[in-house]
This record gives C-alpha cells, structure tokens and sequence, in this order.
C-alpha cells in the first residue's frame, strides 16, 4: 500500500501540560544533560590521552561514553527546548530522523554492553589467552559491529514506520517521537507493524539481557577458582557492568514487552532511560575505578600546569 501522508508535522504533547511544572524540569534537567555531556566527554577524553587506560576494557569504556552522549543528544536537547515552549512541533521528516537516530545509538550500546561482558568473560575465565583473543583489531570489530547492528535494527524500525499514511490526527502523546505513539495516529491498522517493532526491539533487548546475565553467572562461578584479592578486583569491575546493565535494560524491557495501553507510566520510564541513565553511567564507572580517577587526577594535573 502507498503511503498516503497528508501531514507534515506532529504536535508533541510533553511531559506535563502545566507551565510552573514544565519550567521546574527545566531547571532539573538541563544540568543533568549538560553532566551527561561533561561527565560522558571525560571519559572519551580520558580514555584517548591516558597510556594507562590501554586495555580493551577501557577502549570499551570509552566507545560506550561516546555512545551515551549520542543516545541522550538525540531526544534530550529539543526536549528541554520544548520544556520552554508553548507549542511543541517536529516535522515528519524530524520524527523519523529522531526515531532512526534514537534506536540506532540505542541498540548500539545494547551490543557494546554485550561486547564489554564478552571482554570481562574472558579477563576472568581466560586469563592466560586475554591478549590474543582481545586483539586491537577483534576489539575494532567488535565496536564496528555493534554500530552496524544499531544501523540495522534501526533501517528496519523506518522502513516499517515510512508505508504508513498519515492522514489525520497529529498529535503525539509523548515528549519525543517514538514508534508506538506515532502508530496510533497512522490511518490504518499497525498490528502487524506493532509486531514488528516488538520483534525487532522487544526482542532484541530481552535476548541481549539474558546473554549479558549467563555470561556474568558464569564469571561469578568461576571466581571461586581465584584469590580473595583478584576476587575483588573482579567483583568490582563487574558490579560496574551489572549496575549499567540493569539500569538500561531495566525499561527497555518494561516499555518493548508488554501491551502498549497508556503512555503516562511509558513517558517516566522513558524520561529515566533518556535523561537519568546516561548522566549516571559515567558515576558508577568512575566511582568503583581507581585506574580511572588516577588517570583523570592525571589529566587533570597535566591541564593545570599547561594553563599556568
């Protein structure tokens, strides 16, 4: 069926409809993405400058703060600009470009998170063959990899949503443009497509979760074989992965798998997983790392000097 789209931009209802409350998130969540921003870039930064952060964990670490950034600038920027704003619009052709962008950045951290587990699996139950299977360039794979299965995932999510007609109604019941609002105001029957998407996403996050859950119940396991020393240290980098983890898979879950009905609890969830979890990762990275904070206490000492 040709697409029979009559309009050309949808009205975004927000978070919330009462002007006091939309001006109180503005001064909440403007500077947790501007942290995000700070937070997320000095990790990049630190990670491409730092000689002691070689290892492919922190090539890792780094490719997941870059990705973080990403992820959040594709809702958050025009979703504080709108907090501001009376009428909130975005062209059709915006819609999709922000849908595209959203899933792409998303399913390509979901992969990397796969990757890093992979990366800890076999520091841990692997040690002797770390540095030949984690080579440069299977590390360099590995990260391509991931954002083409996030290109992919998302070719698929527009490729499905571009047929639609959209003849009527235009407004989207949510602060950003995503797929199951937007399937509401198409001008035919999305059940299908509904499937679809849940197959693609829904499906996507919930494979990727268990696969990151065995392969941490197996590092666990094989930590009774280790001192009490590199127990810890083990511990330590992996409570770091799983709280990451849990954080982003956590709604995603929740909103992919279950009957879409209201969009009340969906746009909180979504404000968590686009605002709070991106600003957050590079806390519980940094917090429980000391190579990390010794070396950005190091660039950090370097910047002084230089500036003096």
């Amino acid at each position: 069926m040709a697409s029979t789209t009559n309009v050309t931009e949808f009205v975004i209802t927000g978070l919330f409809q009462d002007a006091e409350v939309q001006r109180a998130c503005f001064v909440l969540f403007l500077p947790v993405y501007l942290a995000t921003l700070v937070g997320n870039g000095l990790i990049v930064l630190t990670v491409s400058v730092s000689d002691s952060l070689r290892s492919p964990m922190y090539f890792f670490l780094g490719y997941l703060s870059l990705v973080e950034i990403c992820y959040s600038s594709t809702v958050v920027p025009k979703f504080i600009a709108d907090l501001l704003s009376k009428m909130k619009t975005i062209s059709f052709k915006g819609c999709l470009a922000q849908i595209f962008f959203f899933h792409f950045f998303g399913v390509s951290e979901i992969l990397l998170l796969v990757v890093m587990a992979y990366d800890r699996y076999v520091a841990i139950c692997r040690p002797l063959h770390y540095v030949t299977v984690m080579s440069r360039q299977l590390c360099h794979m590995l990260v391509a990899g991931s954002w083409l299965g996030g290109f992919f995932h998302s070719l698929i999510q527009i490729l499905v949503t571009i047929p639609l007609p959209f003849c009527g109604p235009n407004v989207i019941d949510h602060y950003f443009c995503d797929l199951q609002p937007l399937f509401k105001l198409a001008c035919t029957d999305t059940f299908v497509e509904g499937v679809t998407v849940l197959a693609n996403s829904g499906l996507i996050a919930l494979c990727s979760f268990l696969i990151l859950l065995c392969s941490y119940v197996v590092i666990l396991v094989s930590l009774r074989n280790h001192s009490a020393e590199g127990r810890r240290k083990a511990l330590s980098t992996c409570a770091s992965h799983i709280t990451v983890v849990l954080l982003f898979f956590g709604p995603a879950i929740f909103l992919y798998l279950r009957p879409a009905s209201t969009y009340t609890e969906d746009k909180l969830v979504a404000v968590f997983y686009t605002v709070i979890t991106p600003m957050l990762n590079p806390i519980i990275y940094t917090l429980r790392n000391t190579e990390v904070k010794t070396a950005m206490r190091k660039l950090w000492s370097i910047t002084k000097i230089k500036l003096n």
